[in-house]
């Protein structure tokens, strides 16, 4: 998924959104999604983009790290998931050498 957002702790990332990309993977349980190719049983991947996109464009975000927890805590309250794992890539990093990107993932469960 990719997005433009406030991400940073420069002052200037405060002010001007720059792209970030998110993966996501979830782990579902068979008792509750997946048994069968019915439409009552998916998991829509709509549902996780929105809330993933609700939760990039609520606010400044100054850490990957807490925007990562913000999107595993909703998508594991709001969806039939038993598991998450959430990676944050921000691109353009102020970093003084050449890279690609910088990126944070964390994987959260029900269990944590």
């Amino acid at each position: 998924m990719r997005f433009h957002t406030l991400v940073g702790l420069l002052p200037h990332e405060a002010e001007v959104p720059q792209p970030i990309e998110l993966d996501l993977t979830v782990w579902l349980s068979l008792a509750e999604v997946g048994k069968s190719d019915s439409p009552s049983q998916l998991l829509d991947y709509r549902e996780l983009y929105g809330i993933t996109g609700e939760v990039v464009g609520k606010a400044h975000h100054r850490l990957l790290e807490g925007l990562c927890e913000r999107v595993a805590s909703r998508i594991l309250e709001e969806l039939p998931v038993n598991r998450v794992e959430v990676a944050a890539r921000k691109p353009h990093a102020p970093i003084p050498g050449p890279l690609d990107y910088v990126e944070v993932v964390i994987s959260r469960s029900r269990d944590d």
